[in-house]
């Protein structure tokens, strides 16, 4: 699918048709795609817990507020922001810059500090920003993968945090900044128009704010 055609035509659907499932070969491919997102440093702060069996997704649903949606989709992907993602993936991004020739080897330690004056601690705002702010990026690029896989979806913020992690094991350092229920438009159902949207101008400006 054209890619401006699949951004016009994404929508946050509520009513998926239950029964369905995604096999894991496209679960694969879907997650192989949304990894070409972009990212800080390329240090890629995102993990996900892909909730897909039946008994899990009513626990799940209960921590989301009873959504049906929850139950009703094929999966629903809770997307975990990783402050640790600094420390974890910065030695393998960097040999892969040096192996590349995005970098000489010296400027291995230089771009160490750079990330870390940038981030911040790991358990600073700072970091806990960096790590939803890219991890967010990879969730829109990941709709935007579903769109063109055949797949609908809808990012959900209406959840207890605490309820998610505790019952899926997520640690406590973690963020979830969203749940994605992912699967197929409800058969018999029509989508209403669009909803409202802001003229450019209103949110736009050009050289200061």
């Amino acid at each position: 699918m054209d890619v401006i055609q699949t951004i016009k035509e994404r929508r946050s659907i509520n009513f998926f048709e239950p029964g369905k499932e995604i096999s894991d070969g496209k679960l694969k491919e879907l997650f192989e795609i949304a990894n070409l997102s972009p990212s800080s440093f390329n240090l890629q702060p995102w993990k996900v817990v892909v909730v897909r069996e039946s008994q899990h997704k009513k626990v799940l649903r209960k921590c989301a507020f009873d959504q049906p949606k929850v139950e009703d989709a094929s999966a629903v992907l809770i997307i975990i922001a990783d402050p640790q993602g600094v420390e974890e993936n910065m030695e393998r991004m960097l040999n892969s810059w040096q192996e590349l020739g995005y970098m000489k080897p010296e400027m291995k330690e230089v771009y160490k500090g750079m990330a870390q004056n940038l981030y911040g601690p790991a358990d600073s705002l700072k970091r806990k920003i960096f790590a939803v702010k890219n991890a967010s990026l990879f969730a829109m690029n990941l709709m935007l993968a579903a769109k063109g896989l055949g797949f609908e979806t809808h990012p959900m913020d209406g959840f207890d945090e605490d309820c998610v992690k505790k019952e899926f094991n997520i640690p406590a350092d973690k963020i979830i900044p969203m749940l994605i229920a992912v699967g197929n438009l409800k058969a018999g159902i029509t989508l209403l128009p669009r909803a409202f949207r802001r003229s450019v101008g209103e949110f736009v400006s050009f050289e200061a704010y």
